[in-house]
């Protein structure tokens, strides 16, 4: 991106921006049926940005919504256009979204996060410091604010990944991520399914990144249903979880 491009990008006068600001940054927001939830998750992430980054723009990936998420975005991304929206036609998975606003992604960081309003989006603040030395920073829950069965099937996931790659992260489905752009473009993500946040961590690593990780807090869900304990989801998970270690084997010499 040029720099009169990134310029235009830029905070609004008047806002206090960090000294430590990012030199441009990219926040993704994979969403499903979250119309309820869109216009506020814009509006935080907007403020995170402004004040975290010299530059920034905010994808928001539609992945099929049933509801009016993608128009509500869409009214927004024309009065903003460091708003821009990414339609799914049909419903593809959690990984294809993310994949989808990391292929959009014109700034050299990029953050991934949810549009549920669980999470509060000034923490990446907190981030800016270990961003001088990481590569990826990735936020673990410090209160888990969901229902017993989701902390529950949580836990054992990451008790799972954590000893199958040797994982030296506590939270890695936190949807509170800061990845170098040049590293998640240096890697092939393949899942399409909630499966992708291992695999971001897992080949990054791989990849020879650096990472840091920060406790931040949660919240609980006001607004919207939640996906991740469908049953569907969970085999999918499962499948590319066996795929991601069957390539990490063949990968080895």
């Amino acid at each position: 991106m040029t720099d009169a491009a990134l310029h235009s990008l830029a905070p609004r006068p008047g806002v206090e921006r960090l000294p430590n600001a990012l030199a441009g940054l990219t926040i993704v927001l994979p969403c499903f049926n979250e119309a309820d939830n869109i216009a506020d998750a814009i509006r935080y992430a907007t403020a995170a940005a402004e004040r975290c980054a010299t530059g920034h723009e905010i994808v928001v990936v539609d992945d099929g919504s049933t509801d009016e998420t993608a128009s509500v975005a869409a009214r927004l991304a024309e009065r903003d256009r460091r708003v821009r929206v990414v339609v799914h036609t049909r419903n593809r998975g959690y990984g294809d979204a993310v994949r989808t606003g990391i292929a959009a992604a014109r700034m050299p960081w990029v953050f991934l996060t949810d549009a549920d309003l669980q999470f509060d989006l000034s923490e990446l603040e907190d981030f800016l410091p270990l961003a001088t030395h990481a590569d990826i920073v990735v936020g673990w829950r410090i209160l888990r604010r969901d229902p017993l069965n989701r902390r529950l099937n949580a836990a054992a996931w990451n008790w799972l990944v954590r000893r199958m790659f040797r994982l030296p992260v506590r939270d890695v489905d936190c949807a509170f991520k800061l990845v170098r752009r040049e590293l998640v473009e240096r890697i092939n993500l393949e899942a399409t399914g909630a499966m992708i946040s291992t695999e971001l961590v897992v080949k990054s690593l791989s990849a020879g990144g650096r990472l840091e990780e920060l406790g931040v807090h949660h919240r609980p869900r006001v607004a919207g249903e939640q996906s991740g304990a469908n049953p569907r989801v969970v085999a999918r998970a499962f499948f590319e979880l066996a795929r991601l270690r069957r390539t990490l084997h063949a990968a080895r010499p």
